[in-house]
This record gives structure tokens, C-alpha cells and sequence, in this order.
């Protein structure tokens, strides 16, 4: 028998399909979470039957006291194999039986997907299939994020499948397409149909979440916190862009005692944040137990915190980067607003005050003004009254006027 414990995510899956492919009923897999791989793997190794059997740890890293008995496993001429892509695991490439790589000669990124196949095909143990590396490859992209930055929308569409259905039913799916169609992989147009559906549904759920979402202050870092139990790299990512002033997006699972991290930021790393909390992951996506410290930060310290408000997105005369300024408030009720100056350099104006710092770009003080302040862009109906009551001028008249009036007049706006 071989024996793979493996993670339960669509690159653990991947290992899976894989296993089953190269040895057929033989393959005997177990998908894990970080939280139960320990008590597995030390139940499997108790066995004397286990001495016989092929072992392979995927997607997955044990703790030090199973990698001792790994070691010892390993020493007594047993087969093991971790193959792992995360930097956390790193560690595992000191001893003859561990292949960690986080990316590969090219620059691309690795999956645990993509090193299990790699090294079933060096140790001969399967034969090269088109169909099956184009389904690694999609495992590989929507892994590491790349389907994002080269718009592969099939990669994630192919996760969507993965949490609609059952996981038996996905393998199976995936696995009979593999054997029977060997030259190709791709969704069918039922499934697609399906995935239009659920693509509906995720955009919902991820503007919901998006006016959930509090902020606070973690270790410097400013950090969203939302509850959320599904649609978690797509959630992530989405409130990453949507509130790009953020460092990370703290994903809160109280029912299953877990929390996960996800940033867009290259300057920021949450597999280190996560570590603080036991946990570990990709420098973009990570993931922990909602340890007793975990809850007090992100859970009970945060129960009074008042959801963020999103930026008015249809407006057409409060407008962000305007020549004449761009006017925001937060849930205090204080007014800002984010002024060009002369040579470039971009001020804020809070409560009636010029801040003494200037920013570079836009960007740069709205980023200031949102870690700062928790504050939105104001929506053109509030605005607009508020100018109309405040210079006495008719709205049709400041509609028709609006940049004239604002710039010959802004001593008065931001004096009230």
C-alpha cells in the first residue's frame, strides 16, 4: 500500500488525483488539515503494518516531534517523502527524504501538485500525461496566485468546482476526464454554467464582507478583520484590492477555531505574521488556529469596532485625485479632504487643519488619511447638500459651477 497524507485544499486534492493515477487502488490518502496531521501520521507510523508501505507527506509540514520519527523511520530503511512548497517547511530539505521548493529554475512558483508529479515521474512511477499536467498546471496557477496576474480565469473557476462539489466527486470527475482524454483538460460547458452561477454568488458575498469589515492596528500593521467561512482566497484577495490601504485581511472562522491572513503587499509577509499564532503558510496567504491570543486580538478587541464604510463609487463631482480637492468623512464625523499643492506634493486638510506632512502622490495621502482615520470618500448627495447649505448657492447653480465654485470658495468649505 502507499500511504499520502496530504492537505485539504484543491493543491492537496491535486496530490490525490495524482496518487490514485500513478497507483491505482494501492493509494490510500488521507487529506489533513495542520490541525489533525500530527495525531495522523503518528497513528500510521504505531502500525507494523506501516513498515511495508510507501509513505509520502504532501502540502503539509509535521511538527519536530514527528519529524523525528521520520527520521528514525527513514534511518531503519523505511520509505518516507515529504514534498512541500512552503517557506515555513524549508527545514525539511536537510535530510535526504524532503523536497521543499517554493519555485522552480524558471521563476515560476512551485505547488505541492506540481513536485509530487515531478517526482513520480523521476522515480519512474508514473508516465507522462498532457491531460494531467494541464490540470497540475491549473492547480499550480491558482495556488500561488498566478492566475490572477495572467488572468487564467480557468484555474479558479476549476477551485469554484472543487468546493461545489463533493470532494469524491470531484476526484472522480477530474480523474476519469484525465484517463480519457490524454491530450487535453478543460471544463465542461455544464460545469461552466454551473460556475457562472456560483461566480454570482461569490461577488455578493464578497461585497457583503466587504462593508463587515472593521480595522485596527496589529504589531504596525493595519489590518482588515472580517468573519468568513467560505470563499476565503477569493474574499481575501478581493478586500486586499478594494482597500488597498490595508497591510493584510485577517479571515476570522470562529466555529472552526481558525484564522487566516492574506495580503497583496510584496513588503509584507503573513506567513511570518501567522507564526505568532503556530500557524504558517505562503508569504501572500496563511493560515492559523484562533489561538486564546488570536481571539482576544482579532475577536473580542475588535467587537466594538465600527465596519469600515466603502468609498462612494458613483459619483460625479466628489471625485478621487480631483483639481479641486476630494472631500472625506469618517463614522466621527470629521471632514478631510485631500488637496493638490504646487510642485506635485499633495496635502490633507483634517477638521479645518493642514496636517504638517506631504505625500507624493494621491494614493500615498489617501492611504494616510484611511489608516489615520478610518474615513471614506463622501457620496455626491451628502456632499453636494452639505456645499449648498454652507455657501448658500442653489445646487443647480454649484452643479454647473462645481470646480469654479470650490476653488474660488474652499477657504469657506473647509473653515465650517
Amino acid at each position: 500500500m502507499v500511504k499520502i497524507f496530504t492537505d485539504i485544499d484543491l493543491d492537496g486534492l491535486g496530490c490525490g488525483v495524482i496518487a490514485k493515477i500513478a497507483f491505482g487502488e494501492r493509494a490510500n490518502i488521507f487529506y489533513c488539515s495542520y490541525r489533525n496531521l500530527n495525531q495522523r501520521v503518528e497513528t500510521f507510523l504505531t502500525k507494523s503494518e506501516s513498515a511495508q508501505e510507501e509513505l509520502y507527506i504532501t502540502d503539509l509540514a509535521v511538527n519536530s516531534e514527528v519529524e523525528k520519527k521520520l527520521m528514525e523511520r527513514f534511518r531503519q530503511g523505511k520509505h518516507v517523502r515529504v514534498i512541500d512548497h512552503h517557506v515555513t517547511a524549508m527545514h525539511f530539505n536537510e535530510y535526504e527524504w524532503g523536497t521543499v521548493k517554493t519555485e522552480y529554475e524558471d521563476g515560476k512558483k512551485t505547488c505541492a501538485t506540481s513536485l509530487f508529479y515531478d517526482e513520480l515521474i523521476r522515480t519512474g512511477k508514473l508516465e507522462r500525461n498532457k491531460a494531467l499536467e494541464a490540470f497540475i498546471d491549473l492547480v499550480r496557477q491558482y495556488d500561488t496566485w498566478e492566475w490572477d496576474e495572467n488572468q487564467n480565469f480557468t484555474a479558479k473557476r476549476l477551485n469554484d468546482l472543487f468546493y461545489i462539489l463533493n470532494r469524491e466527486q470531484f476526484e472522480e470527475e477530474v480523474i476519469q476526464r484525465i484517463l480519457h482524454h490524454k491530450d487535453s483538460f478543460s471544463l465542461t460547458d455544464e460545469e461552466n454554467r454551473l460556475l457562472d452561477i456560483e461566480e454570482q454568488k461569490i461577488q455578493r458575498y464578497i461585497q457583503s464582507k466587504n462593508r463587515q469589515m472593521v480595522q485596527t492596528f496589529v504589531d504596525n500593521y493595519c489590518v482588515g478583520i472580517v468573519h468568513a467561512e467560505q470563499y476565503l482566497s477569493e474574499l481575501g484577495n478581493a478586500l486586499n484590492n478594494l482597500n488597498p490601504h490595508l497591510d493584510l485581511i485577517a479571515l476570522l472562522n470562529v466555529g472552526g477555531k481558525k484564522i487566516g491572513f492574506r495580503t497583496i503587499h510584496d513588503e509584507v509577509n503573513v506567513a511570518e505574521f501567522a507564526q505568532k499564532y503556530g500557524g504558517g503558510g505562503h508569504r501572500k496567504a496563511s493560515g492559523a488556529d484562533l489561538t486564546k491570543e488570536a481571539f482576544e486580538t482579532y475577536v473580542a478587541h475588535a467587537f466594538h469596532l465600527i465596519p469600515l464604510k466603502p468609498d462612494a463609487d458613483r459619483n460625479e463631482f466628489n471625485l478621487k485625485e480631483s483639481a479641486v480637492g476630494s472631500s472625506y468623512q469618517n463614522h466621527n464625523g470629521e471632514i478631510s479632504y485631500i488637496v493638490p499643492e504646487e510642485k506635485g506634493q499633495i496635502s490633507i486638510i483634517h477638521k479645518g487643519e493642514r496636517l504638517d506632512i506631504r505625500f507624493p502622490t494621491y494614493l500615498d495621502a489617501e492611504r494616510h488619511l484611511k489608516r489615520n482615520y478610518s474615513s471614506w470618500l463622501r457620496n455626491d448627495k451628502e456632499y453636494l447638500e452639505h456645499l449648498t447649505k454652507v455657501l448658500k448657492i442653489p445646487l443647480d447653480e454649484l452643479k454647473e459651477n462645481y470646480d469654479e465654485i470650490i476653488s474660488s470658495r474652499f477657504v469657506d468649505i473647509i473653515g465650517v
